[in-house]
């Protein structure tokens, strides 16, 4: 019965996320790119400055800091270990390649995301900030596409409940946690109609559900407040591993880059065979570098309409940050140390099990150290991603909603219900219904940010021609 439904799920993965969106995608990073005169590139200084120093008497519900670390609490997630770590296995190395090329344009895509969040949200008399993509549809292109933004709100509730916020994070957890704990499943217990299951999954489940439960009853304040906790420290911790890594094995380094960039144009060549074609490598890279950053998938730009700011550029440079550290930061320290480790050449290996074995064998430290720290990482990056993802598609509920927030309390207890049942989704399985429900996001998002490119443009030019004595 799993083999069919497997085979289901990867056939639909395979239509929504075929060429016309992958184009799609990188084709809108590309306009934007060009219209904004490559702005990812001459403005990132001022980005990096501007995204720990937040603005003074701007309407919105919390810091443009705050906003950011939201953003990054959701993108930062399970993506950046375990889904690097897929996509090297399913694409070959040249995966790593074009996640940065798509990381890359994906900068100017997420710019132009944070601007017009900004620039066309709804803030109420309580200073309650409601926005993304399905108000700078409706606004922006026009009542009559309110329901292509109806559309998109749709999907942005089900990639939280069915996707990236819930069901990816909490299997990556539990999958680190009994490898950690108990990799040979000695103790275990018999759910029935489900399966046998490590005592250690079904404890973590249960507590992850608990903590995320105090966390998203109190609201966006109280889910900015952790991630400006969690989000810096975990990002800066994984980090310093990654860095260390690289160091002491820093004569693999080159041999490691070629191999990636030969892998990228012939898999063939560096994988024997294993992976098809270039069309299979750039897939897996552009799918798991758009799971991993969201640039283009319209779920950032809800975060950053909740910024307390005046200036839609200003919060669309420090967005574009987030796409920065998560993909051309961090998820490429995760694939050197995978192809320099050799992990992804590693029979039996799966998800989170690549990136162990590249950290116990490429890091100088007792291979249970090494393993702990993973673990510790995977933990806080899926607990935030859990959080984010939640304010995230309880903002897609109150907009198909209303206004109303009686289904959005309804919503955050079928959301932490799902946070507890993830760990009994299969590997393969979990990860192919995110991917589906990504691509089905991003095409409303995308169509959108196409039709008001040359709004951003304008917004862009304006603002620094205003402000010529701004820093370069």
């Amino acid at each position: 019965m799993w083999a069919t439904v497997n085979e289901c799920l990867k056939a639909i993965d395979d239509f929504v996320w075929g060429v016309p969106l992958m184009v799609l995608i990188l084709t809108g990073g590309l306009l934007l790119t060009l219209r904004t005169r490559c702005l990812q590139v001459r403005r990132l200084p001022l980005a990096l400055k501007w995204m720990v120093k937040n603005e003074e008497g701007g309407e919105g519900e919390v810091s443009s800091f705050g906003a950011l670390c939201t953003a990054l609490s959701a993108t930062i997630g399970t993506g950046n270990i375990v889904g690097v770590a897929t996509a090297v296995c399913a694409g070959g190395p040249g995966a790593v390649f074009w996640m940065i090329v798509a990381a890359f344009f994906g900068m100017a895509t997420k710019y132009s995301e944070g601007l017009l969040a900004v620039k066309y949200r709804v803030v109420d008399e309580n200073n309650h900030a409601l926005g993304g993509p399905f108000y700078y549809i409706e606004q922006g292109m026009g009542k009559k596409f309110k329901w292509l933004a109806k559309i998109f709100a749709f999907f942005g509730v089900g990639v939280g409940l069915f996707g990236i916020g819930t069901f990816t994070q909490v299997n990556g957890i539990a999958s680190a946690v009994m490898n950690f704990f108990d990799p040979s499943q000695t103790n275990t217990v018999m759910i029935p109609g489900i399966g046998t299951y490590s005592w250690t999954v079904v404890i973590a489940s249960f507590i992850l559900a608990v903590c995320v439960a105090l966390v998203v009853i109190g609201g966006i304040q109280r889910i900015a407040n952790v991630a400006q906790i969690i989000v810096p420290f975990m990002a800066m911790i994984y980090i310093l591993f990654s860095l260390t890594l690289i160091i002491t094995n820093i004569t693999q380094v080159p041999a490691a880059i070629v191999t990636i960039v030969k892998a990228a144009f012939n898999p063939q060549a560096i994988t024997g065979g294993v992976v098809g074609s270039m069309l299979v490598a750039m897939q897996k890279g552009v799918a798991r570098g758009i799971f991993s950053n969201e640039a283009g998938l319209g779920s950032a730009p809800i975060a950053a309409a909740a910024a307390q700011t005046k200036e839609p550029v200003r919060q669309g440079l420090v967005s574009m940050t987030g796409t920065f550290i998560d993909t051309i930061v961090i998820c490429t320290m995760t694939g050197l140390s995978i192809v320099m480790t050799g992990a992804w050449q590693v029979e039996g290996l799966e998800g989170v099990q690549v990136t162990t074995y590249a950290f116990e064998n490429g890091l100088p430290f007792p291979a249970r150290v090494s393993a702990f720290v993973l673990m510790l990482c995977l933990i806080f990056f899926a607990f935030t991603t859990i959080l984010g993802w939640d304010y995230y598609s309880e903002r897609c509920l109150e907009y198909l909603s209303g206004g109303k927030m009686g289904p959005v309390k309804v919503y955050r207890w079928l959301y932490i219900l799902a946070v507890f049942i993830g760990p009994y989704m299969t590997v393969s399985a979990v990860w192919t219904i995110a991917d589906i429900f990504n691509g089905l996001m991003a095409l409303p998002n995308m169509i959108a940010l196409f039709a008001l490119s040359g709004v951003v443009a304008r917004e862009t030019k304006a603002f620094f021609e205003a402000k010529k004595h701004i820093e370069k």
